[in-house]
């Protein structure tokens, strides 16, 4: 049994489940991201994520396009 960050106590069984289910949640979401590379690359974005990242930034910067209203917080490393 293992406390959580809310203090309450978990058993090994429901831990493997949480764990299970986060495995899962990773594999949906590289399988996403590698999907949205290849069509990015298929569509003239030499690196795919990484050049049309690149290209929005340097679009924000230059004034080209203005930032969403409903931005939101980023963490750091996120797509």
């Amino acid at each position: 049994m293992i406390k959580n960050n809310k203090g309450v106590i978990m058993s090994n069984s429901k831990l493997n489940g949480v764990v299970a289910a986060l495995e899962s949640k990773v594999d949906l979401l590289e399988t996403e991201l590698s999907y949205l590379n290849r069509i990015l690359v298929k569509c003239g974005f030499p690196e795919g994520i990484k050049t049309l990242k690149s290209t929005v930034e340097d679009l924000l910067k230059e004034g080209i396009i203005s930032p969403s209203q409903e931005e939101k917080p980023t963490l750091p490393g996120e797509f």
